[in-house]
């Protein structure tokens, strides 16, 4: 195996990927906290705070940020999701002391200026706006919050434009303070890297981290239900989904395996029946959302206010096949679907240093590559009928939006699904 793991005294963990056929190394902080994270008065808090981590420290502006790096041919990137905010970098392998420095300068030595402050609110507002304005993006956040109301994981990853309006550098200071220690945070590297000097310099870099405090996270907690907002779209933007599994869960391979057989490619059974033998859409896929606590299972799809009618009762009744009725040839081909896609993450660098990572922050171990096609192959057509059932129980999910008129009421399809 060419993973090696180091806990630092301050409770960091460094962690490496090697390959030996490569000469560029990627590199970056993973922590363990995010939009769920956030109190209701300052969502987008932790969003704002991985655009402003760029935007200068007491060393480097932000320009310098980026052209230090970009001088050596590297690039930086970052995103924040509902239990992970990420900060990356990938250069040459010998330009790694330099990406080791600027993450380790921007997480802690961040000044978070007034005026950059002030730009980069502006720049997140349209980037809500955006969103806003792009209904197969925002019908997602309609969907979350309808599934998880009223709770942190329900809440926007971007926030709300008000509450995001408001927030000041203190507002920042006080959530990097609280979270960003070296409990919760992973360094991983993957590419050409030597594992003694990554952690040689992580713990010369790394050594101005805030002390742990863990706050208590508000468990998830499913609820479903329907939520439809009517605009004057082209299409009717439609996510139906149920409560999933947790990537803890014992049926979690499964779900990615049924996944893929539901809606994963233009094989999928939805693609095959709801595309090319009816025409009813340009795009239709299914999705797992795992969390630490729990899950969704969803299809979206994008279709006419006419053809809506005849879409609702398909994809249900392509759900309630899913019960009784799969075959182990198709089970076989949604296996190695996800395998083949499993392995082919591999060749990347920044795929190795972002699975390591995260499965350091969710199991407390690097997974071989051996294990996850283990536990995919053993997912057999039981187990994914029985998920099937599992998910059946549940009480739905429906987001729609644009022409939704002839939108089946949220009754009327669970009684398809039963």
């Amino acid at each position: 195996m060419t993973v090696r793991v180091t806990r630092l005294e301050s409770g960091l963990t460094v962690a490496s990927d090697t390959m030996a056929s490569v000469e560029t190394v990627s590199i970056g902080a993973w922590i363990g906290v995010g939009t769920r994270h956030e109190p209701a008065q300052v969502n987008g808090v932790a969003h704002l705070l991985e655009h402003m981590a760029f935007k200068g420290t007491e060393q480097r502006s932000a320009r310098d940020i980026a052209e230090q790096i970009e001088a050596v041919g590297g690039h930086v990137n970052a995103y924040t999701s509902r239990e992970t905010t990420a900060f990356c970098a990938k250069v040459l392998a010998d330009d790694l002391e330099l990406a080791t420095d600027v993450i380790a300068d921007i997480l802690q030595h961040s000044v978070f200026d007034e005026t950059e402050l002030s730009r980069e609110r502006a720049v997140v507002l349209q980037e809500i706006g955006q969103s806003i304005d792009t209904p197969d993006d925002i019908i997602f956040d309609h969907f979350q919050e309808t599934a998880y109301p009223d709770q942190p994981l329900g809440r926007p990853v971007l926030g709300r434009a008000e509450i995001v309006s408001s927030l000041d550098r203190d507002s920042l200071r006080a959530y990097m303070s609280r979270h960003y220690s070296p409990e919760r945070m992973v360094i991983a590297a993957a590419g050409k890297v030597d594992h003694e000097r990554l952690t040689e310099l992580v713990a010369e870099a790394f050594n101005g981290l805030p002390d742990d405090d863990t706050p208590t996270v508000e468990p998830a907690a499913y609820r479903g239900g329907d939520f439809r907002e009517a605009r004057e779209l082209e299409q009717v933007h439609l996510l139906l989904g149920f409560d999933g599994v947790g990537y803890r869960d014992d049926d979690h391979y499964a779900a990615l395996v049924l996944s893929t057989l539901l809606g994963g490619g233009m094989s999928s059974r939805l693609f095959q029946e709801i595309r090319e033998n009816r025409g009813l859409v340009y795009s239709i896929y299914s999705f797992v959302s795992a969390y630490a606590d729990g899950g969704l299972f969803g299809i979206y799809a994008g279709t006419g206010a006419k053809e809506v009618e005849e879409l609702m009762p398909v994809v249900c009744d392509e759900l309630a096949k899913l019960s009784h009725d799969i075959t182990e040839p198709e089970a076989a081909r949604a296996r190695t679907q996800l395998k083949a896609s499993t392995l082919m993450s591999r060749e990347s660098s920044g795929s190795r240093a972002e699975q390591l990572a995260q499965q350091l922050l969710a199991y407390g171990r690097p997974l071989p590559v051996t294990e996850i096609v283990e536990k995919i192959e053993a997912v057999d057509v039981t187990a994914l009928q029985g998920l099937a059932k599992r998910l059946a129980a549940s009480r739905p999910t429906l987001a729609a939006l644009g022409p939704i008129s002839r939108v089946e009421d949220l009754d009327r399809v669970a009684a398809r699904l039963n």
